[in-house]
């Protein structure tokens, strides 16, 4: 569901969604998703939004449909298919948290080869 009393308080007090995805700490175009009723806004978000436009919660506020609620920290997911995107979410996390620690590792090796140059060089020069 479009949050139009959020729009039309936006709009006519002259602020563009990238000020208020600013505000929120988010992009402009989840920020977009968000007014138009594609993704849930957060409790924390309706204050720091209300606060902003000098409003209580209650003027703005719009009940959610959103299918998504998206959060910095994780998605939370409440439709049907969230087991299955988990699902993907959880591979995907796996497969990159590996390709992580494998550059950790290489890293590692790297580093231990650099200190023994040093170590080398420093000997060389006393």
């Amino acid at each position: 569901m479009q949050k139009e009393k959020l729009r039309l308080l936006r709009k006519k007090k002259g602020y563009t969604q990238q000020q208020i995805a600013d505000v929120i700490a988010t992009d402009v175009s989840n920020y977009s998703r968000k007014e138009n009723g594609d993704v849930r806004i957060i409790k924390d978000e309706w204050d720091k939004i209300a606060r902003f436009l000098d409003v209580s919660v209650e003027e703005i506020y719009e009940e959610d449909d959103a299918k998504v609620v998206i959060n910095n920290d994780h998605p939370v997911f409440n439709d049907n298919a969230a087991s299955s995107i988990m699902t993907q979410f959880n591979n995907f996390s796996a497969s990159v948290i590996q390709n992580l620690q494998d550059y950790i590792s290489l890293l590692k090796e790297e580093n231990e080869k650099l200190k023994e140059e040093l170590k080398n060089t420093k000997g060389k020069n006393s």
